[in-house]
């Protein structure tokens, strides 16, 4: 039957035009070649050269045909090309979830790292509601999570990447300036707008101590998904909230950050067993 290797030979001795320069750079004897090529006539049931003891010639279907095989040889190599960079995980697409407090800061560096070593790798970049989250990882919608919950489910892993201050933010005049000025009761007087999670979220239970540690109400004035959000309202003087530090990060105007007693941790996830290769490599970089 005729092979990818048979054509090889064929276009390397178009290009020839010598049975023996060609069988010294294919790397078999002229006999064996002279064979492939017989073979691949009688395949095709086509004449592909005129040769003789001094001269070989391509004919008119041989022309043709190597035009033709030239060009698709070239497209073959570089589908086996992508296919071997999917293969490695330097390309293919990557479904990332990440927390609404990475999105100008921390976020864009690792992104930023992840494509320079992978710049043929797409990204997929979606915020979900918590309770949104670990089912997407299972079903396969996103390939990993970044997330401030610590996940207990036995189909996912998780790794700790960093830990930081949480943070009450308040309006830029406003009368708290330190930790010092905090107190019971200056505190309990302010409106709260705060970010919302799930029943089981680990970030709303810490949101929760906060207020148990200055012994007031939890209850939210305002409550929103996005801390980005949520820091324009606070500079209208709406209310104030308790946010990771790394939303200062932002260069957000208008708004003073000051760090409290309590600290929250960000995690990546990922399936467990997850043949993935991207995922590896990932994994590697951060």
């Amino acid at each position: 039957m005729m092979d990818i290797q048979q054509i090889k030979y064929f276009l390397t001795l178009a290009d020839e035009l010598h049975f023996w320069n060609t069988s010294e750079k294919v790397g078999i004897t002229q006999s064996a070649l002279s064979r492939q090529i017989m073979a691949l006539e009688s395949e095709l049931n086509l004449k592909l050269f005129y040769r003789d003891k001094r001269n070989v010639k391509l004919t008119a279907t041989g022309m043709f045909l190597k035009d033709k095989w030239q060009a698709e040889l070239i497209n073959l190599d570089i589908i086996q090309q992508q296919a071997l960079q999917i293969h490695l995980g330097e390309c293919g697409t990557l479904k990332l979830a990440y927390p609404d407090s990475l999105s100008s800061a921390v976020l864009p560096d690792m992104i930023s790292k992840i494509s320079s070593v992978f710049p043929k790798l797409k990204i997929e970049l979606l915020q979900l509601a918590y309770e949104e989250e670990e089912e997407s990882l299972k079903n396969y919608k996103i390939d990993m999570l970044f997330s401030r919950d610590i996940n207990h489910s036995p189909f996912i892993n998780s790794k700790k990447l960093s830990t930081e201050n949480l943070c009450l933010v308040v309006p830029e005049d406003h009368d708290f300036k330190t930790s010092d000025d905090i107190s019971n009761a200056n505190l309990s007087a302010q409106k709260f707008i705060l970010t919302y999670g799930g029943l089981n979220s680990s970030y709303a239970t810490l949101i929760k101590k906060v207020f148990a540690h200055y012994d007031i109400d939890s209850e939210s004035y305002i409550s929103c998904q996005f801390g980005s959000t949520i820091i324009p309202l606070i500079r209208k003087r709406l209310g104030v909230s308790i946010l990771p530090q790394s939303y200062d990060l932002n260069n957000a105007t208008g708004v003073r950050f000051i760090s409290l007693p309590f600290y929250t941790d960000l995690y990546i996830n990922w399936r467990k067993d997850d043949p993935n290769i991207i995922i590896k490599n990932v994994l590697n970089l951060i």
